[in-house]
């Protein structure tokens, strides 16, 4: 597997590169998905940025941002604090 491909549902991004970007194991990269302790967001591009797509992983008060081109390749990445939303109350 290249750093990000495109899969059947979507976008489909290394578990080492995440890992990486949060000094994590890639190992505990899907569990923490899986409960929601890694969120994500997947952003198109329009007008100017038409073909990009913004990939968005936040963890523990960080974010990881990778921008992809319409062939998967990574343009560019960054890591800044993202703030923490309280949870709704139901």
């Amino acid at each position: 597997m290249t750093s990000v491909e495109v899969g059947d549902d979507g976008f489909v991004v290394a578990a080492e590169i995440i890992a990486e970007a949060f000094s994590i194991a890639a190992s505990t990269v899907q569990g923490l998905m899986q409960t929601d302790e890694i969120t994500s967001r997947c952003e198109k591009g329009v007008d100017e940025d038409e073909g990009r797509w913004r990939l968005t992983f936040i963890h523990k008060g960080r974010a990881f941002r990778l921008t992809i081109d319409k062939e998967s390749k990574i343009l560019s990445q960054a890591r800044f604090d993202a703030p923490r939303h309280a949870k709704p109350l139901s």
